[in-house]
């Protein structure tokens, strides 16, 4: 499909990058939500936790949250929120170690986890006779989301997804996190990544070192020494070429809806699937000039995500 032109326009104090990415993600106040906790088993017996609002509809929305995110995000609330208002059941899930209490197992979770997404279709499917079933990923989230749609076998009732924000290059973003002017987020991460390899290191320390943990200072130095090994690949390089979400966008066959902001600080050039979705019947590319990182607040506490994810859909289903 064509990339279409998009219609968001920040706030004008929200035209740079960084304050639209910073302040929505630390100022921004949204309508508390009544969440119901379930705590499932995986496949590999570890445990996800995910939070449910059910309206009794035949339409669900699943929500995936972003690196170090969860389910209480600003963005997720927010659009957890607006589809509840509608009338829908909403399914928000946390990765794993990030619902407040550690996961069981050395592994916790990375970009190309999307066999634990599929738990959680498989799961919200089991007793819940829904008609519809729609995905809406944010940033790491996104990842999972495309991933899941361009490789598993999807059950019937699968409709359609909208992510945001989406490092379809793990390498690409990784460079740009490297950038001299993005080391608040670098940072940020690696501060609370580090915090759960200390953690687990305490459970698993004949799997889990932590010589040199503390002069880490950038992603490709932690996924080398821990998200790679620990999950099955050989370095992180092998991790960043198999798990990026670019490698699935060819296998989506459902309407998927990507919108990338042109000034977010996270995505290299790489990480704007334009060619794929000029031959794609499917992928719906839209491009914004401004909106930062899962930032796009259409005002100072109303997102325009939870707006466009509501038109995409509305306009898949008339």
């Amino acid at each position: 499909m064509p990339i279409i032109q998009s219609s968001y326009k920040p706030p004008f104090l929200l035209r740079n990058a960084h304050a639209a990415t910073i302040y929505p993600s630390m100022f921004r106040k949204v309508e508390n939500v009544a969440y119901k906790r379930e705590r499932i088993p995986t496949r590999d017996d570890d445990f996800l936790d995910i939070d449910w609002i059910k309206n009794g509809s035949s339409k669900l929305i699943i929500l995936s949250h972003g690196l170090e995110g969860s389910t209480h995000r600003p963005y997720m609330i927010g659009a957890a929120n607006r589809f509840s208002k509608l009338g829908w059941d909403v399914l928000a899930w946390n990765c794993r170690s990030c619902s407040g209490e550690m996961n069981n197992k050395p592994q916790f979770y990375h970009h190309g986890a999307s066999n634990d997404l599929e738990d959680v279709v498989l799961h919200s499917l089991k007793a819940n006779a829904y008609k519809e079933v729609y995905l809406g990923g944010f940033s790491l989230g996104g990842s999972l989301t495309v991933k899941y749609l361009g490789e598993h076998d999807l059950p019937d009732v699968i409709k359609g997804g909208a992510v945001f924000s989406v490092p379809f290059s793990i390498l690409g973003s990784v460079n740009q996190l490297s950038l001299r002017g993005n080391g608040f987020y670098r940072k940020r991460f690696l501060k609370k990544l580090k915090k759960k390899i200390l953690e687990k290191s305490k459970t698993f320390p004949d799997q889990i070192s932590i010589e040199g943990l503390d002069a880490i200072d950038t992603f490709e130095e932690f996924d080398d020494k821990y998200t790679a090994p620990l999950h099955g690949f050989e370095d992180a390089n092998d991790f960043y070429r198999v798990a990026s979400a670019g490698n699935y966008l060819a296998g989506v066959s459902l309407p998927l809806l990507i919108v990338n902001a042109e000034n977010d600080p996270f995505l290299a050039d790489n990480c704007y699937p334009k060619e794929i979705a000029r031959s794609s019947e499917n992928i719906v590319l839209e491009i914004p000039e401004m909106g930062g990182h899962v930032g796009f607040l259409s005002s100072k506490d109303r997102s325009w995500i939870d707006d466009r994810m509501v038109a995409f859909i509305d306009q898949l289903e008339n």
